[in-house]
C-alpha cells in the first residue's frame, strides 16, 4: 500500500537558520493513479523559477524539477489506489505526506525540521506517523518557495507514472489527462471499464462497476 521513493544523497549548502521543509502533494482529485507527496529543504542559493506547478508550463516545470533535484534536499511519498480506498483520499493525503517527510528525513541524517504545508490542515493528530512541527498555508505554493518546490516534484514524479501506466492501459489516455475525469477518460471507463489502477471509492468508477 505505501511507498517511500529514496531521496537524494546530496544536497548543496543549505538555507542558514532552522531547516524549514516545504510540503505540498500531487493526484489528491483523479479517479486513477497514487497520490504522490513531496518535502523539500531548498538549498542556497535557492533554485530559479520556483513557483506553483499548476501555473507553470511544462516546460519551466521540468527545468526546476532538475535544479531542485540536483541542488537541494527531498523526499516523496506515494500511497497507491489500494490505500487510497482504505483510507479515503484525505488520509491518503496526510500520510503521502509523513512518507515524504520521512524520506527528506533520511536524506539530511536528522529528524529536526519544521514544515510548511501547502492548504488549511496537516497531518498533526491526523497520521500516526507524522511527528513534526507543521503550519499549514493557504494558498502556500505560490507564496513559499520551498512549498512551491515540492508541489513542482510531487506533480512531475506522479506525472511520470501516470504516462507509464497509459503504456500499460492505452485506452484512458492518462499521459493526458493523469487520471483526472477529462471527458476521454469517463468515456473509456464507460467502454472498457475500471483498471486496477482506478478509485473504487471515487464515485464515477464506483457507479461503473454498478454495472
Amino acid at each position: 500500500m505505501l511507498s517511500g521513493t529514496p531521496s537524494n544523497e546530496f544536497c548543496a549548502t543549505l538555507a542558514p537558520g532552522p531547516l524549514v521543509a516545504g510540503v505540498d502533494e500531487a493526484g489528491r482529485g483523479p479517479l486513477a493513479g497514487p497520490v504522490v507527496a513531496a518535502a523539500v529543504v531548498l538549498c542556497k542559493p535557492r533554485p530559479k523559477g520556483v513557483g506553483d506547478s499548476k501555473v507553470m508550463s511544462a516546460r519551466a516545470r521540468a527545468e526546476a524539477e532538475r535544479a531542485i533535484r540536483r541542488r537541494c534536499a527531498f523526499g516523496i511519498g506515494v500511497v497507491d489506489v489500494e490505500g487510497i480506498d482504505r483510507l479515503n483520499i484525505f488520509g491518503a493525503t496526510m500520510l503521502a505526506m509523513s512518507l515524504a517527510m520521512q524520506n527528506l528525513c533520511a536524506a539530511l541524517g536528522q529528524d529536526r525540521l519544521e514544515a510548511l504545508i501547502d492548504g488549511n490542515l496537516t497531518p498533526a493528530g491526523r497520521c500516526a506517523e507524522w511527528r513534526w512541527p507543521a503550519r499549514p498555508i493557504v494558498g502556500g505554493d505560490g507564496k513559499e518557495a520551498c512549498i512551491g518546490a515540492a508541489s513542482i516534484i510531487a506533480k512531475e514524479y506522479r506525472d511520470r507514472l501516470m504516462a507509464e501506466a497509459a503504456r500499460e492501459h492505452p485506452h484512458y489516455g492518462w499521459e493526458r489527462n493523469k487520471g483526472y475525469g477529462s471527458k476521454e477518460h469517463l468515456e473509456a471507463l464507460r467502454t472498457y471499464g475500471p483498471t486496477p489502477l482506478h478509485r473504487r471509492s471515487f464515485a464515477p468508477v464506483a457507479q461503473m462497476e454498478m454495472f
